[in-house]
């Protein structure tokens, strides 16, 4: 009898001892599960993003993609618009702002999407007029005709060619540039923007 309990014993120890094993590797197995899927979920939803991304830019819904543009290094506007609104211009009050700029108008945008963060329709935009090529910079945000349509980019490349001066523009949020745009067609520069909902 004394043998047939220790017999016991020992398969009711093994018995408990598999039952622990493969309930703890049942429990990591889970875990991992669970890890797994969440990663899947992730990566799909980033590719189907930064597809519908890729496919706002040949159809006419708008989405916003820095996320991919920085990630893949497509972002290349490094540059910030030159400093054309001095402190001494600016009068704050309780109950308004004033700026003291010569020439300035407002200006509203197009929900393109093509300057997003700047810029989207719900933007004002404070502009002068353009009277000189000396008077733009790379990083200044102008307005240039491109045919009959006047468009609102920033200026990423100023240099000249056999024609004289150019410059290179291109949305912050598009993949793209506009090619060369010359003096005379280009309208304005934007010299400051307020936001509103």
């Amino acid at each position: 009898m004394i043998v047939v309990t220790k017999q016991l014993i020992q398969i009711v120890k093994f018995i408990s001892f598999v039952f622990h094993f493969l309930s703890v590797k049942m429990e990591k197995f889970q875990t991992t599960l669970i890890v797994l899927s969440f990663c899947i979920v992730f990566l799909l939803g980033f590719v189907s993003a930064n597809f519908l991304g890729v496919l706002s830019e040949y159809s006419n819904f708008s989405t916003e993609v820095p996320l991919l543009n920085n990630f893949l290094g497509l972002s290349q506007n490094s540059s910030a618009p030159s400093d054309f609104v001095s402190e001494n211009q600016i009068e704050i009050y309780d109950d308004r702002v004033v700026i003291y700029v010569d020439y300035a108008s407002l200006s509203r945008y197009a929900p393109t999407g093509s300057m997003i963060p700047i810029l989207d329709e719900n933007s004002n935009g404070i502009r002068v007029p353009v009277n000189s090529a000396e008077e733009i910079n790379i990083g200044d945000i102008i307005s240039f005709y491109d045919g009959n349509d006047l468009i609102v980019h920033r200026v990423i490349e100023k240099g000249t060619d056999e024609k004289g001066v150019y410059f290179v523009t291109k949305g912050d949020n598009n993949p793209v540039d506009d090619g060369k745009i010359r003096i005379e067609d280009i309208k304005h520069k934007t010299v400051g923007v307020i936001w509103w909902r």
